[in-house]
């Protein structure tokens, strides 16, 4: 998109340089993270930078809207509810697919998220990619044009709310064995944080509280929030010494409630230009005729579980819950990124944080992932390079 900058890195690139930046990566924390690694950033001209932006605040401005909770209570009807909800959610991931449509180049919304993402590791991966490629410095991840100490003051602002480090946690299931360990190893070096798995806390009355290295009992008074309900529905293994329905005297960073409020529930309520027609199923007054221009997804899922690409009228007939699936309409994502050999999809996760006592959130960073199948995900680029997770950069 900025072509002097794709000229330049595609120029300099070597697999020895690309080598050399997944072992920097790995040698942070003796462990080379288990997600592919895009052998490039995305360079977003400002054009598109606008639209982005753009498009975040009409995503920003119906979570704004003072009917927004009464809007989305259905969907803690059809999910779990936990108590002590806060008045908005303190984190928010926007992915729009960088597309196509009558021959223009725009972002569409795929997904929105009132949930964290890789906060962490994102501004580590910038400082990575500029040790290989100096001339990156000219460059940002930064929506705002802020600086790396600036933005970590933030988020340290949004996950602490000037607790003490010890008594605030990042909560996982089995954090070891997650996909994004990385963010939380980098989360735990750059704010301070111990991080925790759900079994190891312990409740006493309305309390919780953890055990530290030395195995001294740590009142929890804050909550980074990394569990997926999905994961912890399925793990009936888990021995757990609480529930999350249960009414505790604790603050969350990023409360559960949100990962279903802030979801595929909110974009059939989502109309403009950025936005992709979407119908929930139990509204659908008759199937399409053209499914193969369709899309057919669950409400909740994470990670893309459970989506059908190529939808059939069976596949709509034999649902269940309609209440919990969307059918959407396909996107056309333009290749747009210059690889060594063929130009490749995109997509832009923004991430935003909502400190506690703002009106609005701030657009902060940003995630990319690349792709060269139909779909942006794991299993639709098996094999290929140029695809995967790495960060878009603005022009300063």
């Amino acid at each position: 998109m900025i072509s002097k900058y794709r000229e330049l890195f595609n120029a300099q690139f070597t697999e020895k340089k690309y080598q050399e930046l997944k072992d920097d990566i790995a040698s942070d924390f003796n462990y080379m993270p288990t997600f592919r690694l895009g052998e490039t950033p995305f360079f977003i001209s400002n054009e598109l930078k606008s639209q982005l932006i753009e498009g975040s605040n009409q995503v920003i401005a119906l979570i704004q809207n003072e009917s927004f909770k009464s809007l989305t209570n259905k969907s803690l009807e059809l999910n779990h509810k936990v108590p002590n909800e806060d008045e908005h959610t303190t984190f928010l991931a926007i992915d729009f697919g960088i597309c196509e449509e009558d021959g223009v180049i725009i972002p569409k919304l795929i997904e929105v998220q009132g949930f964290p993402s890789l906060y962490n590791y994102q501004i580590n991966l910038y400082e990575k990619f500029k040790k290989q490629y100096p001339f990156l410095s000219e460059l940002t991840p930064f929506i705002n044009n802020i600086e790396q100490q600036e933005y970590l003051d933030i988020l340290e602002e949004a996950i602490c709310n000037n607790h003490p480090k010890e008594n605030v946690i990042l909560l996982e299931i089995e954090p070891e064995k997650q996909n994004t360990k990385i963010d939380f190893y980098y989360c735990r070096r750059d704010i301070g944080i111990p991080i925790v798995c759900v079994t190891e806390l312990l409740k006493k009355g309305k309390q919780l509280f953890y055990k530290n290295e030395k195995g001294d009992e740590i009142l929890v008074k804050r909550i980074y929030n990394r569990v997926i309900f999905d994961e912890l529905d399925l793990r009936t293994d888990l021995k757990l010494n609480f529930h999350f329905s249960d009414d505790l005297d604790v603050e969350w960073a990023g409360h559960p409630n949100w990962f279903f409020r802030i979801s595929k529930f909110i974009l059939p309520f989502l109309k403009g230009k950025y936005f992709i027609e979407t119908t929930l199923l139990s509204e659908l007054k008759e199937i399409p005729e053209d499914l193969e221009n369709y899309v057919l997804k669950p409400l909740f899922s994470f990670s893309g579980t459970g989506v059908i690409f190529h939808v059939k009228k069976e596949d709509i007939e034999g649902v269940v819950e309609k209440e919990l699936y969307i059918l959407q309409k396909k996107v056309n994502y333009i290749p747009i990124v210059q690889s060594p050999e063929e130009k490749v999809k995109a997509e832009v996760r923004m991430l935003c944080v909502w400190k506690k006592e703002d009106t609005a959130p701030t657009l902060l960073c940003n995630l990319v992932r690349l792709s060269r199948g139909e779909m942006i995900g794991v299993k639709f680029n098996k094999d290929k390079d140029w695809v995967g997770g790495t960060l878009g950069l603005f022009e300063r």
